[in-house]
Parts: C-alpha cells; structure tokens; sequence
C-alpha cells in the first residue's frame, strides 16, 4: 500500500503570507473575530487595518473566538476524503482552546495528527514551515509529527511593543502597569515561553532605536540559533522601521533566508500597530 500523501494545514493565527501559504500548499482554518454585532473570519473578509479603523472610531477592540470541535471536523472531512494523511498545527493551548477543539476533532479521522504549537504568530509559522519541507521531501505525517513536536520548545518568539493600550484594553495589562510604561516611555518586550506570553527587558527610547537595541540582543550570540530561517513580523509598523530591524538582522547574524510578514487579525487585536519581533528556532530549548 502506498504512503498517502501529507498536507500540512494549521489556524490563522501563524501569520504565514499568502505567498508562502500558497508555495508549500498549506490550507488555513480562520479564526473568527467578533467586532460589535458582527463576525468576521480572520484574513478572509477582515483585516488588521479594518480593525485599528474601527477601534480609532469606536474606542472597541474585537473579540476572537477559537474553532469550535464541529467545525474542525467539516475542515478535516474533505481533505481525509482526497486521501490526504494531515498534519494540523494550532495556537498555545495556553492561550486558545483550539488546540483542544482541533484534537478531538481529528479523533473521528486515521492519519491527522494535531500539534500544540505552544506559541502564536510565526512562532508557529516556523514549525508550519519546517513540517511543509518535510512533507515535500516525502516524509509521512506521523514522523513530521513526532520530529516538529520535539522542536517546538526550541522556538524562540518575542516582541517589542511600542504602546500598551490594546494590551490593557484586551485585559492583559492592568491600567496600572500601563500608566507607568507610558509614562515612562517604556516599551516591553512580550516572550514567549512554555506556551504563555509574560514580560521580558523593558527598552527605553525611540522605537526604531529600540528596535535595533532588541535585535542586537537577541541575535548577537548566534551559536544556539538554528540560522536557517527568521522571520521579522510586525503588527503595521512604518517601512522606514520595517527596513531599519531588516538591514539590523543583517548585520547581526548570517541567516540564510529572512522572511518579513505582517500579523494577522488576531495578533493584531491584542498588541496594536506599532509591534514587531523577530523569531527563529534555537538548537536547544528555550530558557
């Protein structure tokens, strides 16, 4: 009997580009997001600009909402019907029950083998990735599962946010901790590690500076750093800052290929425009 071939698919929250979705034929499952009385699924009739319009109008930042189990099944169906052994990747069960709702929906189906991501972003775009070349090279399904499972602790995500404000309304920063930061024009760095998001180094200054501050940090000692592949993604900062953390990642460390996304719609509702991070997989796990 011939090996079925695999297809990689994962949630909206990895934040690939439609260009890389389409080059290694990765099939997305959206997220909702809820602004008022209406739902919208994540990139297909939504999209960050809409969001920070309407938050700039109505003071209102959207709700997203996980993939309930039944409609995980109506995802998975057709494509186990073509023949297709899958590989599904989702959100940090830390911070969504998708995870959990795309587990037990893959329970009905042989061959479809659900990863907690324990991350969010192209924190989880680079396992998707990684998985899709194995795919392409012939591996099968239950052996991408096992060797994209065991790098999953290895990924190193992080961001530096510029202002707080979508933090704190979304309930993850207290008015408090707000105040102080920008007050003190403080701009965190979110991490994230063993699947949650937490506060790392607070940087000082013009966000560009910062910026480039934060890349030097990050990247400087590149010995532990898998240099294959960094992605630079950023929430809909400036291009001038865009090309300013590319040319820094440049100098910093010899990464064969760098790939610059921007967020999608519910990385955006919670961090607001001016966020970026860069995010690669380390050799060993992170600390």
């Amino acid at each position: 009997m011939s090996q079925k071939k695999v297809l990689i698919t994962g949630d909206s929250t990895n934040d690939l580009s439609q260009e890389l979705l389409a080059k290694y034929n990765i099939k997305i499952k959206p997220l909702t997001i809820t602004l008022g009385d209406t739902s919208y699924l994540d990139g297909v009739d939504i999209d960050p600009d809409f969001i920070y319009k309407y938050h700039s109008e109505n003071g209102i930042l959207p709700k997203t909402s996980a993939v309930n189990i039944a409609d995980m099944v109506d995802f998975f169906k057709p494509l186990v019907e073509e023949g297709y052994a899958i590989v599904h990747f989702a959100l940090s069960s830390s911070m969504s029950s998708t995870y959990q709702n795309s587990r037990l929906a893959a329970e009905e189906f042989e061959d479809v083998y659900v990863i907690d991501s324990k991350n969010l972003s192209t924190g989880e775009g680079l396992l998707v990735l990684k998985a899709a070349e194995m795919a392409e090279a012939g591996v099968d399904a239950k052996t991408i599962y096992e060797e994209i499972s065991a790098l999953v602790p290895k990924v190193d995500a992080s961001f530096v946010i510029d202002n707080l404000e979508y933090l704190h309304k979304g309930g993850r920063c207290s008015a408090l901790a707000a105040l102080g930061a920008n007050l003190l024009k403080l701009k965190p760095c979110i991490e994230v590690k063993d699947g949650s998001m937490g506060v790392g180094k607070k940087y000082r200054g013009k966000y560009i500076d910062t910026l480039k501050t934060y890349v030097q940090e990050r990247l400087s000692d590149y010995s532990d750093i898998d240099l294959s592949r960094i992605f630079v993604t950023h929430a809909g900062c400036d291009q001038e800052v865009v090309n300013a953390v590319v040319e820094e990642v440049k100098k910093t460390a010899p990464f064969e290929e760098l790939l610059v996304t921007r967020a999608g719609c519910t990385i955006s509702s919670h961090c607001g425009a001016n966020t970026l991070g860069v995010l690669y997989i380390r050799k060993s796990d992170v600390k």
